[in-house]
């Protein structure tokens, strides 16, 4: 599209977008994908209240839907993309879509929810403007509004030695690091390098994921990190 990175953390941008793009589109990985994972750390029995930043257009929260989710909010920052998907999902009252920037979301009551999805939006505010201020600023908001023991997912292209001190020095986490192949299909690969269930050991920088994967692995990281309210410091 000939537009710097630097626009994504901007309204504008995602609105141009959105305008000329009004097809379904989803960041890094679709739902089926992920299911398996989603359904592990967020089990639909407990009857959790979701919270999807960045949604865009992606049919992502519409496949929860499916597999049974009953509470799933979406915030985006752009206008245009809200009152399309407020539209479009008019009929699915388990579908809330609200126009919201992710670095403020006082409209949101502290500990109100019970997981957070994130989908690529860490990473357009890691490639914005004043990308060392707006990214602390979404994690901690990410972090107040989940309930203690609250779960964030974060699926990016961040490997650890790019994300996880970010993430510790944000808020009071516990981490676990899932891997998934990169362009899977919606069977999945018959060799992935790692199973998407079984966590990957991390050290303290992250620097022991070679050791499992290899160099430079083409998959995408996916970071559970669970709210946890008594590793904060006294």
């Amino acid at each position: 599209m000939g537009t710097s990175t630097q626009a994504y953390g901007e309204p504008w941008y995602w609105d141009n977008r959105y305008s000329s793009e009004p097809g379904s589109f989803d960041w890094y990985q679709k739902y089926p994908s992920l299911a398996p994972l989603i359904n592990l750390y967020i089990p639909r029995h407990v009857h959790p209240r979701i919270l999807v930043v960045g949604c865009g257009n992606s049919a992502f929260s519409e496949g929860m839907v499916s597999d049974g989710y009953e509470d799933v909010v979406n915030i985006d920052i752009s206008s245009v993309v809200i009152e399309a998907m407020k539209k479009k999902h008019s009929n699915h009252p388990q579908l809330k879509y609200i126009g919201m920037d992710v670095r403020d979301m006082s409209e949101f009551q502290s500990g109100s929810f019970d997981a957070v999805i994130d989908k690529g939006t860490l990473d357009s505010i890691l490639c914005g403007n004043d990308s060392r201020n707006n990214a602390p600023k979404m994690l901690k908001e990410v972090w107040r509004v989940l309930k203690d023991h609250g779960v964030y997912i974060l699926v990016t292209y961040g490997a650890p030695v790019y994300r996880l001190q970010l993430l510790r020095d944000s808020c009071s986490w516990r981490i676990k690091l899932h891997v998934i192949d990169k362009l899977l299909s919606e069977e999945g690969p018959e060799h992935p390098i790692q199973k998407l269930t079984n966590p990957v050991p991390i050290d303290d920088n992250g620097s022991s994921v070679e050791a499992v994967l290899g160099k430079n692995p083409d998959v995408h990281y996916i970071y559970v990190c669970t709210k946890d309210e008594s590793l904060k410091p006294e």
